[in-house]
């Protein structure tokens, strides 16, 4: 009888694809589509605007007057983000690497700070720090004795300042998948050069970087993602993006499908750049080729060379973090009775709230999809798994867009059958309340568990799910019993990453929260466009200090992986820490 038991079980666990219930072959794909259902609706609108004639109008209004605005600024912020964040991240990522100079363990991981910054909030700061009643103009009044008009100052509400508020917000995607790259780099190449009479600087410009370009290539397609994602820094400062003209056509003319339209274009853009990135990332794993068991040993860098190193790598530091953050705690000492107001704690509950409830509902999806893929890798499910994890390179704005129309519509059907049957409106109950907020986030987010829940289910063994069935457990009892208490620290990673993401997300929740329900950055954006910036310190620096907590946990992982093994550049990859990055 036993035997029996053990054959049966050895047959259930023979064919991981034969293993699943045809319940779960079902329900995985069921679920990614309605994860996919905004992004189906913003490409449906498109063809809508092509095959009706009304619309055809309304799209060549928009291509006459606005587009090639949006088509204009959009660009110079990709090229001007693109340069900047290019030669910021490759520099410090070499000389952090390549270079030992004072100071330059703590860069490591400081590096990473801006991170915790979102763009729009670093806007905030550095227009009260520049403005004309800011303490910078206020000084150089005060020591020429000139007054306004009499003196050049540039303006920071502009499309420069726009670039370069995002080069140093998200210069640390580059920084960090480059110096994966060169942590990666074996002595072999290096050594090699340097046998035949390459300098330091010949050897990075000749070996170095062109071994590096695939990483390097994937950090910018990601900074480029995020610049087009960007709502609140553009619209702050007065430049018209596709972003800005979605919430214009949406609001300001009242049209919808013109708004959806706009949004086909912007997924247009992010999803040639996914197509970029997804080339560059292909091809990262033939950098490492040739590498030895150690890297190359560093340079000491001493006088002046140690100075100058330390100076290009401290400055993106303080521009992109310490100022910002100095001035958000001015104004937040400034504005110390807002700390005492219960309205303030009352945006802090509805911000943690929701957070904690979008994290709860992503993790939970996520080990519903993977541990389905993992009993039932069809190609089907494999499909339906990765479709789920598109959300995050698409524009908060373009999300909230998709969402609104279908449950806005599911709320009208609703009321007619209610009214219908009942005599009874139930009135808004997805479109208006939490429901479609805790949607766009799930769309918007899922892809971080995933894949932060995947990789901690890929270092388990199948070996251990045959045993486990083999003993007789089920399938849910080998996720409760065996899978659960070997991905508790993923499951924490991807809810704290997903947690922070929501409490920094601004054009979804502009978009789609109810009346009367305010967030953190909801309120940190409504102060600075009244031009209340010191009342915008104290909800923004809340956001900016959980921010922090990825930053720290990633910047550990990456000290403990380096110093783990005297060759730990093996063990680095950048296709490895890349979902980390997008987190």
């Amino acid at each position: 009888m036993q035997s029996d038991v053990v054959d049966n079980a050895q047959q259930k666990t023979a064919n991981p694809a034969q293993s699943g219930s045809r319940f779960s072959g079902l329900s995985l794909p069921l679920v990614a589509a309605i994860i996919c259902l905004p992004l189906l609706v913003v490409i449906a609108a498109f063809f809508v605007g092509i095959f009706s004639a009304e619309q055809r109008e309304n799209l060549a209004h928009l291509w006459q007057y606005v587009i090639g605005e949006y088509v204009r600024h959009s660009a110079i912020l990709l090229v001007g983000v693109g340069v900047l964040v290019l030669l910021i991240g490759v520099s410090s990522a070499w000389l952090t690497t390549a270079c030992r100079f004072p100071g330059v363990k703590w860069l490591r991981w400081a590096l990473l700070l801006p991170l915790a910054m979102p763009a729009y909030i670093t806007a905030y700061t550095y227009s009260g720090m520049l403005s004309y009643e800011g303490p910078v103009q206020s000084f150089i009044r005060n020591l020429t004795g000139l007054g306004y008009g009499e003196y050049f100052f540039p303006e920071i509400r502009s499309l420069p300042g726009a670039v370069l508020m995002l080069a140093l917000v998200f210069f640390p995607y580059v920084y960090l998948l480059t110096r994966a790259a060169f942590i990666e780099q074996s002595s072999a190449a290096i050594e090699a050069g340097r046998t035949l009479g390459l300098g330091p600087w010949a050897s990075f410009w000749r070996i170095a970087l062109p071994m590096a370009r695939p990483a390097i290539a994937t950090g910018v397609t990601l900074a480029l993602m995020e610049t087009l994602a960007d709502y609140g820094t553009v619209h702050y400062f007065g430049v018209t993006t596709f972003t800005t003209g979605i919430f214009r056509t949406w609001y300001g003319m009242g049209d919808q499908v013109g708004a959806l339209q706009l949004a086909s274009l912007l997924l247009t853009a992010v999803v040639v750049l996914m197509v970029i990135e997804r080339v560059s990332r292909a091809r990262s794993r033939y950098h490492g080729a040739g590498r030895s068991s150690s890297r190359a040993k560093p340079h000491q860098l001493k006088g002046l060379k140690a100075f100058l190193a330390f100076v290009v790598c401290f400055v993106p530091v303080l521009l992109g973090f310490l100022l910002p953050a100095a001035q958000l705690a001015w104004w937040s000492v400034d504005r110390a009775e807002i700390w005492l107001q219960p309205g303030f704690w009352t945006l802090v509950q509805n911000t943690v709230l929701l957070a904690a409830v979008a994290a709860f509902i992503t993790v939970l999806l996520a080990l519903w999809l993977c541990y389905g893929k993992r009993r039932r890798p069809t190609p089907m499910i494999r499909s339906s798994v990765g479709l789920a994890t598109l959300g995050y390179a698409i524009p908060g704005v373009v999300i909230a867009v998709g969402v609104m129309l279908p449950l806005a519509w599911l709320d009208n059907r609703i009321n007619d059958v209610g009214e219908a049957l009942f005599g009874w409106n139930p009135g808004l109950i997805f479109s208006g309340t939490v429901v479609a907020l805790l949607f766009a986030y799930t769309v918007r987010f899922l892809s971080v568990s995933i894949q932060t829940v995947d990789s901690g289910l890929s270092q388990i063994r199948h070996s251990m799910d045959e045993s486990a069935r083999v003993l007789g457990l089920s399938p849910r009892e080998v996720l409760k019993r065996i899978h659960f208490p070997l991905l508790r620290t993923s499951i924490l990673t991807a809810s704290i990453l997903v947690f922070v993401d929501v409490l920094k997300e601004l054009p979804a929740t502009l978009v789609l929260r109810p009346f009367n329900f305010n967030t953190l950055a909801v309120r940190a954006y409504e102060m600075a466009g009244d031009e209340r910036l010191a009342d915008a310190g104290p909800p923004a620096l809340m956001i900016v200090l959980a921010g922090l907590i990825p930053v720290i946990l990633l910047s550990r992982a990456m000290g403990q992986r380096n110093e783990s093994e005297p060759a730990a550049g093996a063990e680095l990859k950048p296709e490895e820490i890349y979902e980390p990055v997008k987190a």
